[in-house]
């Protein structure tokens, strides 16, 4: 499924090479700059980074539809390779006009303050011999998609892809499931000098980008880049430890219910994903228009404006939801800001997961529409952590229409399962979230150790020791110690991960509200989306009803919610 090419285009430009762009990019850099003209000046320099964002979403969404195709990876590759580097130069240039003029963050208002204070950031952190460095990983990340997006097995004399082998694991047979999970493993542990081998290029690369920056490891270079103004990796590592005193004890519990409901002596790592009641497994629905119209009635209940933001994607073809070979593994919402749409990809195969992904990747969708509505692509550029307070919480929002009643997809007692299903996967995920941002931390802070895959695989082992107790891995201690390969986000956007964990936070008070007075919860949610990012972390949750902070006190009570409403739940879908 094509995008159409950008629309509305205000002058002629080939928008597919860089020297459509660069005459208009020089000429801003020229033209006097007082405060007369500042307005307008930044009005037509945010346009044309909103052409340049948009042309480097369609090159990424269209190479990974189809990672086999040749011409959507040398569409790609021409922008990470001609496109993107000379808009980095250009940009630098304006950044600098720009707070030379507007020297005070207060200069152009109070919806601009916090885009000016990560402008100043990304400037004083830019340099030139990094630009070619960001090519190169682009380039490897693209590496790491055609290596995983390709993975099929033989299932029954049919090709199955990763995602196709993953909806086995719900099978009520046990020997399938164990099957199925056996082939996934040895497709990846097939690879696993190829990804070893790449990582060690990313990560050298990722040295010097933090060298060049005169920064002493990739950590704090990275924690500049994404402007985390407002936590330091110490308050990851509170974090960290909060979860392993409240979460862990919790996910355990989770694990041990599931291994008496199987009536197991110890649950595998093939036991996690099946339905432990005695009911048929969930099968939510059939083909992506099944699922669009189900999501689409859940809106409706959850908040009309909503829904026909979603109807709108629907009808413009910006929902590519099924699976299908060669397609790139994952889920994301991309954001077309030219056109002001989003753009959802995911791999949908008929289960509850597709249902909680469509739903997540929604709640991304609405963040974007309500952000075009502001002025400038500055203020459109909302932090990861709150990114994904907007998806998690809409998850939840959306919880109580589930059923068939509402338009949804299930019976009453299918809905309690899949909420239940849902809520125990917050409490398995936390940890699982504290091992991938705690191997991060390990990684670029032991630079040497970290070049040995050796020592990657025992730290790896040792976080999922820590947090991850539970599950019975005996006899595949290679699949244990390599799950790190099986985390894109490790080789894509490396420490864009504890955002999910700090979200998931945020998303649960969201959620605590709406257990109140869901109608004022969701108003409170939809005003919080509309400030984009032009507040601080702590103001954004404050808007969406919720605290920036991530303690044994604030944790033990969501865990408590949890806990409290899975009994509940359980008693719903006996």
């Amino acid at each position: 499924m094509s995008l159409s090419p950008i629309p509305n285009l205000p002058f002629a430009i080939d928008t597919t090479s860089w020297e459509g762009f660069q005459a208009r990019y020089e000429a801003l850099a020229n033209e006097p700059l007082d405060e007369t003209t500042l307005a307008e000046w930044l009005a037509q320099w945010s346009q044309l980074n909103m052409l340049i964002e948009e042309s480097g979403a369609i090159a990424n969404i269209e190479k990974t539809l189809d990672t086999a195709d040749e011409t959507a990876e040398r569409a790609f590759l021409n922008f990470v390779e001609n496109i993107a580097p000379n808009f980095s130069h250009a940009d630098q240039a304006l950044k600098q006009r720009l707070l030379a003029t507007a020297t005070d963050d207060d200069t152009l208002g109070a919806d601009m303050r916090r885009p000016l204070q990560a402008m100043r950031n990304q400037a004083d952190l830019f340099r030139e011999e990094n630009v070619p460095l960001m090519t190169e990983l682009a380039k490897l990340g693209n590496e790491y998609d055609k290596i995983t997006g390709g993975l099929s097995a033989d299932w029954d004399g049919e090709p199955r892809n990763l995602n196709q082998l993953n909806a086995f694991l719900r099978e009520r047979d046990r020997a399938v499931r164990e099957r199925a999970w056996r082939q996934m493993m040895a497709l990846w542990l097939g690879q696993r000098a190829a990804l070893d081998d790449l990582y060690g290029r990313m990560l050298a690369v990722r040295r010097r980008l933090a060298a060049n920056a005169g920064l002493p490891n990739y950590r704090d270079y990275i924690f500049r880049a994404y402007n985390r103004f407002d936590y330091t990796p110490d308050d990851c590592s509170r974090f960290h430890d909060a979860i392993e005193a409240v979460v862990v004890p919790a996910a355990q519990r989770v694990y041990e219910r599931r291994r008496a409901r199987l009536g197991l002596e110890a649950l595998r790592p093939w036991d996690l994903a099946v339905d432990p009641s005695d009911a048929p497994p969930l099968a939510p629905y059939h083909g992506q228009d099944e699922l669009i119209q189900g999501s689409l009635n859940i809106f409706e209940r959850v908040d009309p404006g909503l829904a026909r933001q979603f109807a709108l994607m629907a009808e413009e073809n910006l929902l590519d939801l099924d699976t299908r070979a060669g397609k790139a593994l994952g889920g994301y919402c991309s954001s077309l800001v030219w056109r002001q749409r989003p753009y959802i990809f995911m791999n949908g195969v008929g289960s509850h997961d597709d249902v909680q992904t469509t739903l997540h990747e929604a709640g991304h969708a609405f963040h974007a529409f309500e952000s075009f509505a502001l002025p400038t692509i500055w203020q459109m550029e909302v932090p990861m952590e709150f990114c994904e307070v907007a998806s998690m919480s809409m998850e939840l929002l959306a919880a109580p229409y589930l059923t068939k009643a509402s338009g949804g997809f299930y019976t009453p007692a299918e809905a309690a399962r899949a909420r239940a299903e849902h809520l125990e996967g917050v409490l398995t995920f936390l940890p699982y979230m504290a091992v991938v941002d705690a191997f991060q931390h390990w990684v670029y802070t032991h630079p040497d150790d970290a070049a040995d895959p050796v020592a990657c695989d025992a730290a790896w082992d040792g976080l999922w020791a820590r947090f991850m107790p539970g599950v019975d891995w005996s006899g595949f201690e290679a699949e244990r110690t390599t799950g790190r390969h099986r985390k894109l986000h490790i080789f894509h956007v490396p420490f864009y991960y504890v955002e999910y964990g700090l979200a998931q936070v945020g998303a649960l008070q969201v959620w605590r509200n709406a257990l109140r007075d869901q109608g004022q919860a969701v108003a409170t949610y939809r005003d919080a989306l509309k400030l984009g990012g032009t507040r601080s972390l702590p103001e954004l949750y404050r808007a969406a009803g919720a605290e920036f902070r991530f303690d044994e006190p604030m944790l033990r009570d969501l865990v408590d919610l949890i806990e409290t409403t899975l009994e509940q739940l359980d008693a719903a879908g006996q």
